[in-house]
């Protein structure tokens, strides 16, 4: 059994608690809401609650995939809630957000794979919010253009889908999901003039080499935002960590980037795809 990495001590993290936690935790579970703060085990929860942030996943808490890095429950979902679009919506009314972000458990499952109920959640967050932007974090909907056509044609300001891993990688982290379909997927969002953003984790026996291939294959497909972050194991269940990579790895990284012309890119240990997406919209002036 091979040995096990030992966390460095800039990973160590304290939860920290507020009024303003106490309030964001309050207005989630008042609503019955599931985020992927929670459900992903984020190490950024206490910083972003303690700001009135919180990334609301939709779909309910079961996902049909079982990627490897993935803490989400994996099984048999249970129907959709019709009211699910409608408390998201009045969550972030309540919390008084300026930014919002959404996403979801993969639901292939379902006919339209939860396309819909997509576009139900962003048209009544739109409604209840109008001076809010919104960036979603959608999954590929198995490369089907038109469902994600659905998605883009409600406008939200920003649309993110992880990469998660470099190409070799792939099969091996994600349990459905193709390198290549992703680009796609990427491509369109960027074609149909939406800002394209995307995120990987590292730490999971990547290349220097690799990380810079996968730059260079999402700001080909039009990707202008990106985020890096330290994969961290949420239980024993999921892949081991292979390497706990440096801050100053990290910030490398950051430079390598922006000298490719990604517009923005956060690449930290402890980033993950929403940490400060508020940054993120207020570059665009949306």
């Amino acid at each position: 059994m091979a040995e096990r990495v030992r966390k460095p001590a800039w990973l160590k993290i304290r939860l920290g608690e507020n009024e303003r936690f106490t309030q964001t935790k309050n207005i989630v579970e008042a609503h019955s809401l599931h985020t992927i703060c929670v459900s992903g085990k984020c190490p950024n929860r206490g910083e972003c609650w303690s700001r009135g942030v919180a990334t609301f996943m939709i779909g309910g808490a079961i996902c049909t995939r079982s990627c490897k890095f993935c803490h989400t429950q994996t099984g048999k979902p249970l129907p959709l809630n019709p009211e699910e679009p409608a408390h998201v919506a009045e969550s972030i009314r309540l919390m008084g957000l300026k930014q919002a972000v959404v996403t979801s458990v993969d639901r292939d499952d379902l006919p339209d794979l939860g396309a819909r109920h997509w576009a139900d959640t962003i048209r009544m967050i739109k409604k209840a919010n109008p001076e809010t932007t919104l960036e979603v974090l959608i999954p590929d909907f198995q490369g089907k253009m038109e469902l994600v056509d659905i998605v883009i044609n409600e406008s939200p300001e920003i649309i993110s889908h992880n990469m998660e891993t470099i190409r070799r990688l792939t099969p091996a982290i994600r349990s459905a999901a193709r390198y290549d379909t992703s680009l796609s997927v990427l491509r369109h969002i960027a074609q149909r003039g939406i800002t394209a953003k995307t995120g990987i984790m590292a730490g999971l026996g990547e290349t220097e080499g690799e990380v810079t291939e996968l730059m260079d294959d999402v700001r080909s497909a039009g990707v202008s935002i990106l985020t890096i972050g330290q994969y961290l194991q949420p239980s024993r269940k999921n892949i081991p960590v292979s390497a706990y990579l440096s801050p100053e790895q990290f910030n490398r990284y950051k430079h390598i980037a922006a000298g490719k012309g990604f517009r923005h890119v956060e690449s930290a240990p402890l980033v993950r795809s929403s940490y400060h997406a508020e940054k993120h919209a207020e570059l665009y002036n949306f």
